[in-house]
């Protein structure tokens, strides 16, 4: 179970490392970052998701090197057996994404968890927030990288023939069906082909807490001939709202890991 609640967090916070990871769209006009700096939950250390992308593409929110992620989570002084919560105050759910990156770099599931109903519940519920930035200590973090957990372009590509696993994809289903803009420059409107769609706040109550397995298992059900199936793969516009996809199929099939292609549609969409 990938997800924990508030009320355990409330009675472990001086037991676990707590990550914000709020990030907003650009059209959004808010800042993860400032808003953190105000106030957050104690404890917490600030996961900059565009900062901690690779530079070395021009595409967004793409994976860094083994390298690159060791000196990341050195940085913001996490241990390998350490266990972690990840929230944000974002309406696309990012934490999902922060929460992918280490399952991926090989930090231990188990030991990975993301808030239900993050900042905005915890705020909503009174319990104790501060803007006190805490003293990191570096560690000497050492990553794994779990290569089969991405997908690339290549293997998207092949597969609308070869059909080893499903895609689904995270947008909303105007965006899917291409009845609307991208709202990235350079990108034309559609999806990839025998993709499927499940927009992702469908996935999400007001709150913003995960709906219940039995509702996720009946959205899923509608996708797929086999909600035990671990060969699916998530898309959307640039792997956020992926990553809230794939932990939402988690929570009904416990073997499966989150298998994102990186690119999206930012790349996958490219004029």
């Amino acid at each position: 179970m990938f997800l924990v609640e508030t009320d355990w967090l409330e009675k472990n916070l001086g037991n676990v490392k707590i990550v914000d990871c709020s990030w907003h769209m650009p059209q959004a006009n808010r800042d993860g970052y400032e808003e953190y700096k105000k106030n957050h939950i104690p404890r917490s250390i600030f996961f900059d998701l565009d900062k901690n992308s690779s530079k070395e593409t021009d595409l967004p929110h793409m994976l860094v090197s083994l390298n690159q992620w060791e000196k990341i989570v050195s940085e913001m002084g996490i241990n390998n057996n350490d266990q972690i919560i990840i929230y944000d105050n974002s309406d696309v759910i990012s934490a999902c994404r922060c929460w992918y990156n280490f399952v991926y770099f090989g930090h231990k599931p188990e030991l990975v968890k993301v808030l239900n109903g993050g900042f905005k519940k915890w705020v909503n519920e009174n319990k104790v927030i501060d803007n006190e930035i805490p003293k990191i200590i570096k560690t000497k973090y050492k990553a794994n990288e779990l290569k089969n957990l991405v997908k690339n372009k290549k293997e998207i590509d092949e597969n609308i023939i070869e059909k080893h696993f499903d895609v689904i994809d995270a947008r909303n289903i105007a965006r899917f069906e291409g009845e609307v803009k991208e709202p990235r420059l350079g990108l034309r409107s559609g999806n990839i082909k025998n993709s499927s769609c499940i927009p992702f706040n469908e996935l999400i109550n007001t709150n913003k807490t995960f709906k219940t397995k039995k509702e996720i298992a009946e959205i899923f059900k509608k996708n797929l001939k086999n909600i035990n199936s671990n060969t699916v793969v998530f898309s959307c516009g640039s792997g956020v709202t992926a990553c809230v996809l794939a932990l939402a199929y988690s929570l009904i099939n416990d073997k499966y890991l989150p298998k994102i292609y990186d690119g999206s549609w930012a790349e996958y969409g490219r004029i």
